[in-house]
């Protein structure tokens, strides 16, 4: 497989939309439609979707590497150096989070949901920087 960047940039511009949504709904915390709580779960699934589909990218591309799960592939970033190891750290269980949201659905417990629409606007803009950094860097 070759490394593809302007197929990273363009996944990178779709998580831009979704964490802008996501900060969007953020401020509206009591009054929640069950609209706005599908919206949040849509979006939280979206974006660690692009984000584990771009890592992926770029480690079986870029340095032929192959993960043994989710959760592997943001480890796996941290060790070939594109991401830090603080931001590792706070993307750890993004890939469980998205399994429940996709599989375990009845198991998503609102508080968890919370727990990752506060932080997730912000970790989801700092992996797109550090992903744009080493593209920068190393795909030109």
């Amino acid at each position: 497989m070759v490394l593809r960047p302007e197929a990273v940039r363009e996944r990178l511009l779709r998580l831009e939309e979704v964490i802008s949504r996501l900060g969007e709904l953020r401020p509206a915390r009591k009054n929640r439609s069950f609209r706005d709580e599908w919206a949040i779960e849509r979006g939280l699934q979206l974006g660690a979707e692009i984000i584990l589909d771009v890592s992926n990218h770029i480690l079986s591309a870029h340095f032929g590497v192959s993960a043994e799960d989710y959760e592997d592939v943001l480890r796996q970033l941290v060790r070939q150096g594109v991401l830090d190891e603080a931001m590792g750290s706070r993307l750890k269980g993004l890939g469980g989070f998205r399994n429940i949201l996709v599989h375990g659905y009845l198991r998503v417990a609102p508080e968890r949901v919370a727990e990752f629409l506060e932080r997730a606007p912000q970790d989801f803009t700092d992996y797109a920087r550090a992903v744009r950094r080493w593209l920068e860097r190393f795909a030109g």
